[in-house]
Parts: C-alpha cells; structure tokens; sequence
C-alpha cells in the first residue's frame, strides 16, 4: 500500500512538474487544481459504482446458491422416496407378467380381427389385381396390390413380435398369400414396359408414364418405411425393399443402349456408305429423343429426379459405347474419317448435341470425350497408314494410265492457253484434294499431317515419274518412228512439271495455316527441276539427231564447195521450234537459248576437228565468207525464235574465227588471234593450235610465237558470261584418224 502511495505521489509531482515549467503558468495554479478536483471526484465516483455494482452481483449470486442447495436437498429426499417405493414393488411387477402377455395376445387378435375381413377376401382382390394389371389400369391394380401387402405384412408382423421363432406360422401366411409376389412381379413387368417404351407413350399417352413413376415413388416411400422399421424392431417383409427406383433407371438405361445399337439397318456388304447411314440415324434419333425428353418427358417425372440432365448423360453413354464398338471394327480409311468427324465435329455441333432447344438445359463442354484420346491417335495412325498405302496405289496406277496415253497416236490435249497437258497432274491432285478435305473435317493438325504425307508421297511419285520420262526415251531411242507423237508427249510431260509446281502451291497455301517451309520442298522442287531439265534436254537430243549428219558436213571440203547444210539446219530447228512453242514458259526459251549454243558449239567443234585445211587465200577467203553468211543466218533464226541476249555474242564467236580464216597477211595474224582471245577468253591453246591448222599457212615458228605471246600474256577468264570453247575438245591425231575411218565406213554402208 504504501509503495502504490509513493507511486502516486511521484506521478503527481511530474504531472505538476510538467504543468508548472514556466513562471507565468503559476497564476494558473488555482485553475490546476480546481480541474484536478474534478477528475479526482469523477474517478472517486466511478470506483464506487464499480463496487457497488460487484457488491450486488455477490449478493445476488449467494442468493441463488443458497436456493440452489434447497433444491438438491428436495430431489434428494424425492429421490430416496422413489427407490424406496421401487424396491418395494418389484414383486408386484412380476405377478403382472401374465397379464402383459395377456395385452399382447390381445393385440394380435384385435389386428387378426381387423384383418379378417381382408384375409378372407384375399383370393377375390387377387382376381381383380390380375385382371386391373392385364386391362392396363395400373393405379387400381397397385391399390389393390398395396392392401394385400399391407395385410400380409401386419399379420407377419404381429406374429414376429408374438414368436419371431415360429417359422411355421410364418411360412402358413406366405403360402396363402403367395400370390402376391407373383402380382407384383407382373405388376413390375408392365411398369418396366412402358418404361421400355416411353419415348412413345409420352407422345400418346403421357398420363400412362405418370401413373408408373407414382406407382414406383409410393412403393419408394413404403420401401423407406419398412427400412426404417426393421431398424427398430427387426423385421421386414418379404420381397422388401423393391428398389423399383433403381430399376426403373436400368430399364431406361438400357432402353436408350437398345434405341442407339439398333439404328445399324444395313452392313458394309450391303452398303459402303453403311457408316454414314448409321451415324446420320444415330444423330437424328438422339436429337429427336432428348427433344422429346426435353419438352414432354420432363413434365412426366418429379423435379429431384434431374430428368433431362439423367437422359442427355444415359444417351452419352449409349452414343460413346457404340462408337467404341465402331471404332474396334474393321473400318477402311473414309470410315475412319467418317467416324472421326462425326465424333470431333458433328456431335458437339448445332445438328446434335449442341442444339438450340439443348444448350439452354445442358453445357456440352461438360461432356467426356466419346472417345479416348488413344483411341482417337489409334484411329488417326490407322487412317494414315491406309491412305499411305492407297494413295501409292492410286499415284502408281495414275501413272501407269498416262503412260499408255503416251504411246497414243494422236496429240495430246492442249489447255486454255494451247499447251500439250496430259491428265495426269489433274487426276493426283483431285485425288490429294479429296483427301485433304475429308482430313479438314476432323481437325487442322491432322489436315497438315495428311498435307504433309501428301507431298512426301509426291515426291517419291515424281522420282518414279522421271524414271518413266527416261525409260519413255530410250524405248524410242530403239525405232525412233515410236511412238508417232513422242514429241508431243515430252513437251505435255515438261509442261506438267509446271502444273505440278503450281498445284502444290495452291495446295500449301488451301490447306496449311503455317507459313514454314515442308521438309519434302527441296527435295520436290529440286526432282521437278531435273525431269524439266531432261525433258527439255530429251527434246533438243531429238533435233541434233535429226541435224547429225548435216552438222558432220561442216568444215568439209563438200561444204566449202557449196554445202545446204546450214539451210537444213535453219529450216529444221524452225520446224521443230513450231511445236516447242507448244512448251510452258520459262521452259520454252531455255530451250531456245539452250539449242542455240548447241549449234554454235557443234558448228565450233566441226573447226577444232581441223576437217578441212584451206590451200590458199582465196579457200580462206571464200571459207570465211561462208562462215560469217552462216553465222548471220544462224542469229536471224534465233532472233526469230525469241533467243537470249546472248545471241550475237555466241554467233559473234564464228564470225570472229572466220576472221582470223580471211586475214590475207600473216604477219597480222597474231593481233587477229589476240583480238580472238580477248573476246573469248575460254579459248585454249589448242583451239589456237587447230585454227592456225585449218588456215594452212602458219609456219611452225609463227605459230609457235603466237601460242607463246599469248601465254605469256594470258587474259583470265572472269566467269561473268557463259564459256563457249570451254568444253569444246580438240581431237588428237589418232582421234582424227579413228573419226575420219569412220565416216568413211559410215558413207560405204548409206
């Protein structure tokens, strides 16, 4: 006490400490300490309303134990009275044993009473069940049936609460009223028929669904009553409980597993499109059912029974069954695609499932899959593994088909534009569509999987293709009359490379989202190129057998007199460049360009091969004049046939060595011959060496001093233009001899 007392002291000597700092705070001090005095007399006041308030709740709070304590005394006392009275009544209690089982026969037979009436007459309600259940009145049928159970069961009752051990009291009552189970079954099989066919008769007759779902919610209620019963006493009936809830529910279970695997009217024998069929009734009767579910079904059943959300899961089911079926048979690849569509696209789609009149009851994005993921990629791998081996079928005979188109003796057909065409880029690439379309309706990774193998399989098509084109030339190489059209036919091959190339173009760009390029691309474009490249050649090999024997003239001593060689050459290129017109561009002047450096090539060679040596000026005079009409001749043709930029520079390359043949002086010649080399940089040394042969007055030391000038003094070729003299080989002296023995055994043979 004393140690608070300091506390508050020490406290009140800061608190005026803190209120006197300053001198003119002292003037103040009788206002300090009235406001202290009226906080200390408020607090004075709170503390005894505090204590006041404690005070009474301890008086109230002794006042209730004291009561309390009363009380215990009197139940105690009460108590004491009540065992007393117990003990002294005990005998009583077991002199009253007869007299309870006295109550209890009594009971019996008051409800043995009250049943007589029913049990006597039990064999007349069983007539009028039997009869009620087969007119169909199913309501009055099950009253009736409700009373005989009720009678059956309180009599059973009754005698299991007298002698639960007398089997055969009991086993006396089941056989009179066995009839009874037996009515019930039957009553049951009409209830499950109608359930059986209740698509039908909630159209006809709705009150008839209604009477069978009351009839299973009341014996509902009696099979919870008689649970709840047994429960407490033990007992349960017969045959009880029924679950016809539970079995009302299988029945429509497998009502809508039978609708579903009975809409297949036809098999694969009778029709390919026998899936198809299928899936498209499937679909409808699905659709029409919960329709009808929806709209008249529901009214039929109680609320908690979920109706709609029960039968749109029991189709489900039904549908993702039967497709699992389907997807273990044996289905070819457009069943499978069939199959795939319907289950990916068509069944979560406004014709089904999705539906204006079903959405609004049910979220179909709720639904499982119809099939698992696995069975999907098994189906898919299977799909693609067919198609890989149709459409190698179907690719091999396309071009087994065109291939006797080849040996035809008429023209092939010409399209919009007059180019040769054959139909063969048409046929496989209506057969890629097909096939890309169906793979599009099931989903688009799957269309670029089939998009992919498409062109995969293009590839090794085109492979093939070009070993056809060589084999097509070698049997014509063997009797070059056959096939009479041969031309023809190489050129619409050419040209179908083309149309190859822009139908897969327009395939990529049709059925593929993605803008990377294919693996197989490469490898397409670059065999596509090389049947462009030899079929052209192929062509062009067909002109230069034809111009053989005149490009041999050349050079000759029959040349120099007056040779027509050059015209034969002219007027055939001519004829045969009036059907390559007939070939695609770009094709067609890589042709053109392509013959026009043949024949100055084989025009050159005729020169390196040294067939002729002039004697004297006026030979080389005349030779050369010959040369340069030749030359000019040669560039008016190609200039006439659309020929590259590079014309004049490759007929510019005879002119220039006819040239050097005119030179009168020789001592001129090897500023001639360097003017040459300038020009064409790729010429060699024994181009030089052969020119100088040809001209026929070059001594051996001026040829010598204008082969050694110019090495020493050699331009190099900058690779800007295409070389001409390049491959052009100068034959040596037993090439000459063996080519000349030749020729003479050529021309004793014609």
């Amino acid at each position: 006490m004393e140690e608070t007392s300091r506390e508050a002291v020490a406290t009140a000597v800061q608190r005026v400490a803190g209120m006197l700092q300053r001198s003119d705070q002292l003037d103040k001090v009788e206002q300090y300490r009235r406001r202290e005095a009226r906080k200390k007399a408020s607090v004075e006041a709170r503390l005894k309303a505090a204590i006041q308030s404690q005070l009474d709740g301890v008086r109230t709070g002794l006042t209730q134990l004291h009561t309390a304590l009363l009380d215990v005394k009197d139940i105690q006392s009460s108590l004491a009275n009540v065992s007393k009275d117990w003990r002294q009544s005990i005998n009583t209690i077991e002199n009253l044993k007869d007299v309870k089982d006295a109550v209890v026969q009594h009971s019996q037979l008051a409800a043995a009473v009250e049943n007589l009436k029913n049990i006597f007459s039990v064999p007349e309600i069983v007539m009028e069940t039997q009869q009620l259940t087969e007119q169909g009145e199913l309501l009055q049928a099950h009253r009736k049936l409700m009373e005989l159970e009720c009678s059956r069961d309180d009599l059973m009752y009754e005698q299991y609460r007298m002698d639960s051990k007398n089997t055969s009291d009991m086993n006396l009552i089941s056989i009179y009223f066995e009839d009874v189970q037996r009515l019930s079954d039957e009553l049951a099989k009409q209830l499950w028929m109608v359930l059986q066919r209740s698509m039908v008769t909630v159209r006809r007759d709705p009150t008839m669904l209604v009477s069978v779902v009351r009839i299973i919610e009341r014996e509902e209620k009696l099979d919870r009553r008689m649970v709840d019963r047994k429960k407490q006493t033990g007992f349960i009936p017969p045959g009880r409980p029924k679950h016809w809830k539970d079995k009302m529910f299988q029945v429509l279970e497998g009502t809508v597993s039978t609708r579903i695997e009975g809409t297949q009217a036809v098999t694969r024998e009778a029709d390919k499109m026998w899936l198809v069929r299928l899936l498209e009734i499937t679909r409808k009767y699905v659709l029409d059912d919960l329709i009808v579910v929806k709209n008249l079904m529901v009214q039929c059943f109680p609320p908690h029974y979920n109706t709609f959300n029960r039968f749109f899961s029991l189709y489900h089911s039904a549908v993702s069954t039967r497709v699992k079926e389907l997807a273990l048979e044996d289905l070819e690849a457009n069943e499978i695609v069939s199959l795939l569509t319907w289950v990916l696209n068509t069944y979560k789609s406004v014709e089904m499932m999705g539906h204006s009149d079903l959405c609004s009851e049910f979220d179909i994005n709720q639904l499982e899959p119809l099939l698992p993921q696995e069975v999907v990629d098994d189906l898919l791998s299977k799909y693609v593994k067919t198609f890989t081996s149709n459409i190698t079928g179907w690719l091999r005979k396309a071009l087994e088909t065109d291939k006797k188109d080849w040996l035809k003796e008429t023209e092939p057909e010409a399209d919009q534009d007059g180019y040769y065409q054959t139909t063969l880029p048409a046929i496989v690439f209506q057969m890629f569509e097909q096939n890309l379309q169906v793979a599009a309706q099931i989903d688009g990774d799957f269309k670029e999987q089939v998009l992919k193998l498409c062109l995969k399989q293009m590839n090794s098509f085109l492979m093939r293709y070009r070993e056809e084109v060589v084999a097509y030339k070698e049997e014509h190489l063997r009797d070059r009359q056959l096939p009479q059209c041969y031309i023809q036919y190489m050129i619409a091959i050419v040209n179908n490379c083309q149309t190859f190339k822009e139908s897969i173009n327009s395939l990529k760009r049709k059925y593929s989202q993605s803008l990377d390029p294919f693996d197989s691309d490469a490898a397409i474009e670059r065999t596509l190129g090389e049947v462009v490249k030899e079929g052209c050649q192929f062509l062009l090999d067909e002109v230069f057998l034809d111009l053989e024997s005149h490009l041999n003239e050349l050079l000759t001593r029959k040349w120099l007199a007056g040779s027509h060689a050059v015209d034969t050459i002219c007027v055939t290129v001519e004829d045969y460049f009036n059907d390559f017109n007939k070939v695609k561009k770009p094709f067609n002047q890589d042709m053109t360009n392509e013959a026009l450096r043949r024949v100055v090539v084989e025009y050159l060679k005729a020169v390196m091969q040294k067939r002729i040596t002039f004697k004297n000026a006026d030979e080389r005079k005349e030779g050369a004049e010959r040369m340069i009409k030749e030359a000019e001749q040669v560039k008016f043709l190609f200039k006439k046939l659309a020929a590259g930029e590079d014309t004049d520079r490759l007929c510019g390359s005879i002119t220039a060595i006819a040239e050097v043949f005119k030179l009168t002086d020789p001592t001129l010649l090897f500023l001639e011959v360097t003017t040459l080399v300038s020009k064409y940089p790729d010429i060699r040394e024994d181009h030089i060496q052969a020119l100088l042969t040809v001209r026929g007055d070059a001594s051996r030391e001026m040829r010598q001093m204008i082969i050694g000038t110019l090495s020493e003094n050699k331009v190099s070729y900058s690779g800007t233009t295409q070389p001409i003299f390049k491959d052009i080989t100068v034959p040596t002296i037993t090439t000459t001899m063996t080519s000349m023995t030749s020729m003479a055994t050529a021309k004793l043979l014609k």
